[in-house]
């Protein structure tokens, strides 16, 4: 199995961008540390009508049977008070972590080093130990207070991805500018997808016609 991805789940809007990359991360082969803030969880409900346990255990039965896992092992679920966790420290800290949806609360506790919870602790392990780290943050507006805390990760080395979707495939669904931005997400991760068309060989393949 490649190596692990941490994937974080807060509490902005956005559930779709996170299940389809949870889906996608699990197709890939990869092995998904995963990581749900209890508003991740509330919007989730809301905005898809997946109802996840607060106990990472069955969350993680849960997530195996939605996604029809063939390997459960291949998913592992922490809880954010869970310290003993790999992501928790420099020698267990996958080599890639995506936080998608990314409130800008937690954007703000990652460019402070606040580590008050699990999410925001992987993500300083990740910045300390030059690992990738992409935050896909939440929709508009952006003040600028939330600016300059992306200019700040930025400058880290931090892969800022706000939830902006481009239109420039043919969109005709809202599906399709999930598979945008969840594509953007898995090219940055040098993951392979069909999600979407990649720019150019289409029309250099119709052009040589």
């Amino acid at each position: 199995m490649s190596s692990a991805i941490t994937l974080a789940i807060t509490g902005a809007s956005g559930a779709q961008y996170a299940l389809r990359l949870l889906e996608q991360l699990l197709a890939s082969g990869r092995a998904v540390n995963l990581l749900v803030s209890k508003p991740g969880q509330i919007v989730l409900n809301m905005e898809s009508g997946l109802t996840l346990s607060g106990q990472p255990g069955k969350m993680q039965r849960q997530l195996v049977e939605h996604f029809s896992v063939d390997n459960p092992g291949q998913l592992s679920v922490f809880g954010q008070d869970q310290w003993t966790a790999p992501v928790a420290s420099g020698t267990g800290i996958s080599r890639s972590m995506v936080v998608c949806p990314c409130t800008t609360g937690t954007l703000a506790g990652i460019a402070t080093g606040q580590s008050r919870n699990l999410i925001e602790r992987a993500a300083d392990v990740s910045i300390k130990e030059h690992k990738q780290l992409i935050l896909v943050v939440r929709e508009t507006p952006l003040s600028a207070i939330h600016l300059e805390n992306m200019l700040k990760l930025a400058r880290l080395g931090v892969t800022i991805m706000p939830a902006n979707p481009g239109f420039y495939f043919g969109v005709t669904s809202v599906n399709d500018l999930v598979d945008f931005m969840v594509a953007r997400v898995l090219d940055h991760l040098d993951i392979p997808h069909q999600l979407t068309p990649t720019w150019g060989v289409e029309r250099i393949d119709k052009a040589d016609d």
